[in-house]
């Protein structure tokens, strides 16, 4: 089809085209038959060029002209066809179709104006009679324009065919020049914020810049259930079976879901769409558009940096060669989980620095594959057990345990002192004066928050925290909010704070995405976060945990159903961030008619607190902190074989009040925590706070 300036008249496009379109294939194909309406539509930055619509005369002659012309068309061609080698017979029929489609545009023009033509000559001149000198002049009669003819029914069916108006995405950017919802980064945060402006704006259009070549996912599954999966077909689609067996994929939406970037504008009921392998390099407040890395411009109303973090490394593998870097994995995304997943399979060894929630994770996926192959996974970290920075030390050191049950070797208070590269291995010198040989190393030591964007766009950082600062409604000026691992807020009850775990993201990225369509609430959630050991061991926290602080804890035997496998068969939901809002309902049910008497409703819970005690005075803060710490200093002893932790509930103290809890194979009891936690008080008996999460319901 020819595509053609908006100088060329309708009639003469049509029948330029009509030489090989019949009234039928015109029905079908006509949107490829419109004219631009201009260069600097082609061109424009806030939306697609568009094309006018023909007259339903140049539409009519055009179908009767391709209807004739066609005709002869086919008939050359059969006769070139019939006589096989014909090939005069085909150069002919070619060479009559190259003259004739000359004389069609003439022919078609002339055709589409005779109408008016005819109508303007029937209308003759009439003579003015004379009048007597004194009398005017008669104005002469005026000449009355004829009235355009109405189409038939068969040219007005045609002409209804046409779209009135449609984008020319040939023709248009890749990438929109203005988005009225823009959001940088395509993570945890940007899905839960796009999924509530749709539902405030049911027909906005959401534009995700980021710089991963994927959709939004979720990052959980990367080191908890990918791992576990026997069939290597569903991994390579990164879809994964639950503890339940329920097969899932990390993607939020099918590929379906989203729009193309350059059609977003013309979606009449909204969309999201998605700008793979771009980063934003910065904003302008006062102009409202954010810099991509390719230069290009994107004007916007509202935005939403939600660029979480990126895993940090340590000095002694920067400073290293390139053949160590490279076989070196930060892990954090789809494609350090599909590089690693590729080395575990062919290495003999590997290396994990870091005994946090990721690496203590990583640690028992790659221990428990290690277990049908020759593979040897070494773990090594400063701290005196696993998660050592966050359990108290008698449960973090029942934890290495359990960690080396699953097939690894774990190697406490280690670091890496230097890394060489020596015949194909990564040669690691630790502090111990040992050495170790390797085929790859993966360091898990944490986040760094994603804040390129503050000094080139005027946003203040949080030099404690890190992160950008943001206000209650989650906002860092006018019409910027951040969300998720970015973002340093300010909670009223433990004060400021920056968090990086998956219920924060979901929480504060919907929230924001409220705001951004005017809702204008404050950020007071409490999030939670957990981690998995396989689907045998798993624990669920919330506020501050730090093992620096006063801890007291309360264990009970666990039964079958305190796994992460029996609460995800019971919810059918691996994300725990998404179970605990089933768990008032369960609360209020199940666990109420079990223990009714030892279980009050959640929102009129009484805790024991001191203020509440009137008849005793309230004991003095020192001797009661002591008392913590002595409680503490008992409980801080390396656990016997025959010691089991099966279940629990951990307080940590500050100032004998309760600011975090840890749930130790406790699931379904988080709001409990989380009102605990929110109320901020002292309690006078922390057994007693600690019978609101029933330990005991499940035993025989």
């Amino acid at each position: 089809m020819f595509r053609i300036a908006g100088s060329v008249t309708a009639a003469r496009l049509t029948a330029a085209c009509c030489r090989t379109v019949t009234t039928k294939q015109f029905q079908v194909h006509g949107a490829s038959l419109h004219v631009l309406s201009s260069d600097t539509s082609r061109k424009t930055r806030h939306g697609p060029a568009h094309r006018t619509p023909p007259s339903w005369q140049s539409v009519r002659s055009m179908a009767s002209a391709g209807e004739s012309q066609s005709k002869i068309n086919y008939i050359f061609f059969g006769l070139a066809a019939l006589f096989g080698g014909g090939g005069i017979v085909y150069w002919w029929s070619r060479k009559y179709m190259r003259e004739t489609s000359k004389d069609t545009p003439k022919k078609a023009a002339a055709a589409v104006s005779s109408a008016s033509k005819e109508a303007a000559e029937t209308v003759a001149e009439k003579p003015v009679p004379e009048t007597t000198k004194s009398a005017p002049a008669a104005p002469p009669p005026a000449v009355e324009t004829p009235a355009e003819a109405a189409p038939d029914a068969e040219s007005k069916k045609l002409l209804d065919a046409v779209p009135q108006s449609y984008p020319d995405f040939e023709v248009m950017p890749e990438i929109p020049g203005h988005a009225k919802y823009l959001l940088i980064g395509g993570g945890t945060a940007s899905f839960a914020a796009f999924r509530a402006i749709r539902a405030s704006d049911a027909k906005a259009q959401v534009l995700v810049v980021t710089e991963e070549e994927e959709l939004p996912y979720m990052r959980p599954p990367l080191s908890k259930e990918l791992w576990y999966s026997d069939e290597p077909k569903l991994v390579e689609k990164m879809k994964f079976k639950q503890w339940n067996g329920k097969e899932r994929s990390v993607y939020y939406n099918p590929p379906s879901f989203y729009v193309e970037p350059k059609e977003l504008a013309y979606q009449e009921n909204g969309g999201v769409a998605v700008v793979k392998g771009r980063k934003v390099m910065k904003l302008n407040p006062q102009k409202q558009v954010a810099v991509l890395d390719n230069g290009w411009e994107i004007f916007y109303d509202k935005v939403l940096i939600a660029t979480g973090g990126r895993p940090r490394n340590i000095p002694v593998f920067e400073r290293a060669s390139q053949e160590v870097k490279d076989r070196v994995t930060l892990f954090r995304g789809i494609k350090d989980f599909k590089r690693l997943d590729e080395v575990s399979k062919n290495a003999s060894s590997i290396v994990v620095v870091g005994g946090g929630f990721l690496g203590s994770e990583l640690t028992c996926a790659l221990g428990k594959r290690s277990r049908d192959s020759s593979l040897k996974v070494i773990q090594m970290f400063p701290e005196q057990g696993n998660m050592g920075k966050v359990l108290p030390e008698y449960l973090s050191q029942w934890t290495t345990a359990k960690v080396r049950e699953e097939g690894a070797t774990v190697k406490p208070e280690t670091f890496v002192k230097r890394a060489r590269f020596s015949d194909g291995k990564v040669i690691l010198k630790l502090n111990t004066g040992e050495e170790i040989s390797t085929d790859h190393v993966v360091v898990a030591v944490g986040l760094e928050p994603n804040t390129e964007l503050a000094k080139e766009s005027g946003l203040e950082v949080d030099d404690m925290h890190g992160g950008f600062r943001v206000n209650a409604e989650l906002e860092a000026r006018s019409d910027i909010w951040v969300a998720g691992d970015a973002s340093s807020f300010y909670d009223i009850k433990l004060g400021r704070r920056r968090v990086e775990h998956h219920d924060h993201a979901v929480v504060s990225g919907r929230l924001a995405g409220e705001n951004m369509t005017g809702a204008k609430k404050p950020y007071w959630h409490q999030s939670m976060f957990w981690s998995d050991l396989g689907p045998d061991v798993g624990y669920e926290a919330i506020g501050i945990v730090d093992s620096s602080l006063p801890t007291v804890a309360v264990f009970a035997k666990a039964t079958e159903k305190d796994t992460p496998r029996a609460v995800v068969e019971e919810t059918g939901e691996s994300l725990r961030s998404v179970t605990e809002t089933e768990a008032l309902s369960i609360f209020g049910s199940a666990m109420q008619q079990a223990a009714p008497a030892t279980v009050p409703d959640l929102e009129e819970a009484t805790l024991p607190t001191k203020e509440s005690a009137t008849d005793e005075p309230a004991p003095d803060v020192e001797a009661a902190a002591k008392l913590v710490a002595e409680v503490e200093a008992e409980n801080r002893v390396a656990p016997t074989p025959k010691e089991d932790y099966g279940k629990g509930v951990i307080f940590y103290l500050r100032d004998d009040i309760i600011v975090g809890v840890v749930l130790w194979n406790l699931f379904n009891r988080m709001p409990i925590a989380r009102k605990i936690v929110k109320e901020g008080k002292q309690h006078q008996d922390l057994a007693e706070v600690a019978k609101l999460f029933d330990l005991h319901a499940d035993e025989d």
